[in-house]
């Protein structure tokens, strides 16, 4: 017998230890429902779970991002559906007006209310918005994620809508622009609404103005400074009075010498000097011993200018209209083709002309098709050359019903707009069929991976429970034991009586 070593005391205390943590453990997991609680219980399949849970949230998002697009899908058909409407009221009235009964004021009132129809669609296009995004304006072409992983993912775009783009719009007039930076052209525009309208803005550079001498006699010269008249014009230049070979007086004319402004100057002979002349303009002469009183210089300067043409944007760039010149002087340009009713008035104030041109917007090459779309009016980039700037078109009239042989082109085209609509809805109505069942297949998807997560990650409650039974008792017993191996060294007492 033994007593520095109790080894049943020892055995027993280490089973009970056992016991008691296993016993910990089946808690834990029986109160958290969770047969992982950390990566020791698991390691592998804690890593496959989160793997799991990252994929299930994401479908679970993909499933609200489809419902967002449905809801944008929507609000984007339900506006058109009262484009159709409005459309259906315009043929109408255009079989109605195609009928000679009647009379050129019959025709005045139907047109009255053609105008205020086309009107309400470019309101329609230009205000239909979906969390501040517009809908119909001309320009949206979206990208909607509907799966959990990367690249899983829907585009749409939606066209123009508004009267002009579907064809049933008659004159158009624009929002003002203003030259707020230097430079030949340089636009910002005051709207937040586009519905298709570009302007072709082209940048033409004064060119240094060509001197001669009228009367050779040794004068020298070029032109200087910056011209900011506003028409081309040919500038003469003489010495009035001269001294010594020094002229002391110049006048100049831009009439072709049948009147004269005095410039006071005085040039000493073999120098140069800057006469100021009308414009801005002025011109660096220099005066040699042999100038004499009148003897002329001449020479041409051309002005700045912007090249403005009004343009359909959706319709592969098409020009309307002849180009107009816009020279600095002017605050306001009528653009397009009246004849075709056409056209559109752009109000701008320059500031100084010169430079290069700066739009807001995308940056184009000069001769480039396509229009800057709403969602790209974002930055502002330098356009040298040439480049294309969007106006704001808003409608003025609806289109031509006040003959019998307009309002049957009237149908025509109103017949084209419905057709061009129905295929909008269409399409919108498509890709919401697709979206729901791309819902249900994320659900569905969703579901079953959730119910595979759970079975990696869940505890089997009665499983556990019947371990936790198993261990309590277990965990009793070596209690028990404890009590019992701890006596029985007590027998060594017996031989030491």
């Amino acid at each position: 017998m033994i007593i520095n070593h109790n080894i049943a005391s020892l055995n027993t205390q280490r089973q009970l230890s056992v016991n008691t943590a296993n016993q910990s453990k089946n808690i834990e997991k029986l109160s958290s429902g969770l047969r992982i609680n950390r990566a020791g219980d698991d390691a592998a399949g804690l890593a496959i779970s989160e793997k799991m849970r990252g994929q299930i949230r994401g479908l679970d998002q993909a499933s609200r991002n489809g419902q967002d697009a449905i809801s944008l899908i929507q609000t984007a058909e339900g506006a058109l559906n009262e484009t159709h409407s409005i459309l259906q009221r315009m043929r109408e009235l255009g079989v109605q007006s195609a009928t000679d009964t009647n009379t050129a004021d019959d025709r005045g009132k139907i047109q009255q209310e053609v105008d205020q129809l086309a009107k309400e669609i470019s309101r329609i296009s230009n205000t239909t918005e979906f969390n501040t995004q517009n809908l119909l304006a001309g320009g949206l072409s979206n990208t909607y994620q509907i799966g959990s992983n990367a690249n899983q993912n829907l585009s749409l775009s939606i066209s123009a809508m508004d009267a002009q783009s579907l064809g049933v719009a008659g004159a158009t007039t624009t929002t003002t622009f203003a030259n707020t930076n230097t430079g030949v052209g340089s636009l910002t525009t005051t709207s937040s609404s586009l519905n298709g309208t570009f302007l072709n803005v082209a940048k033409v550079v004064a060119a240094a103005g060509t001197v001669t001498g009228s009367n050779a006699l040794g004068g020298t010269g070029t032109a200087g400074g910056t011209y900011t008249g506003s028409k081309d014009v040919t500038f003469q230049v003489k010495a009035t009075s001269a001294a010594g070979g020094d002229v002391t007086g110049a006048s100049y004319s831009t009439d072709g010498g049948t009147t004269w402004t005095n410039a006071a100057v005085t040039v000493t002979a073999g120098t140069s000097t800057a006469i100021t002349l009308a414009d801005g303009a002025s011109l660096t002469v220099a005066f040699d011993a042999q100038n004499a009183t009148n003897d002329t210089w001449t020479f041409s300067q051309s002005a700045e200018y912007l090249n403005m043409q009004l343009g359909s944007a959706n319709n592969g760039g098409t020009t309307i209209g002849s180009t107009v010149k816009v020279y600095n002087n002017q605050s306001s340009v009528t653009l397009g083709d009246a004849a075709s009713d056409r056209v559109a008035t752009v109000n701008f104030d320059f500031n100084t002309v010169k430079g290069s041109v700066t739009a807001t917007g995308t940056a184009y090459a000069a001769g480039d098709s396509d229009a800057i779309t709403q969602s790209q009016v974002a930055s502002t980039s330098a356009v040298t050359g040439g480049g294309k700037v969007v106006a704001d078109a808003q409608v003025q009239k609806g289109i031509n019903v006040s003959t019998q042989g307009a309002a049957n082109n009237a149908i025509t085209a109103i017949d084209k707009a419905i057709t061009t609509v129905s295929s909008e809805r269409s399409k919108l109505g498509a890709y919401q069929n697709r979206l729901e069942h791309t819902i249900n297949n994320l659900n569905t998807s969703s579901e079953n991976l959730s119910a595979a997560e759970s079975r990696i990650r869940d505890v089997d409650m009665a499983k556990e429970m019947s371990d936790q039974t198993k261990n309590s008792i277990l965990a009793q017993a070596a209690q028990a034991m404890l009590a019992q191996a701890n006596q029985q060294p007590q027998g060594v007492l017996q031989l030491l009586r």
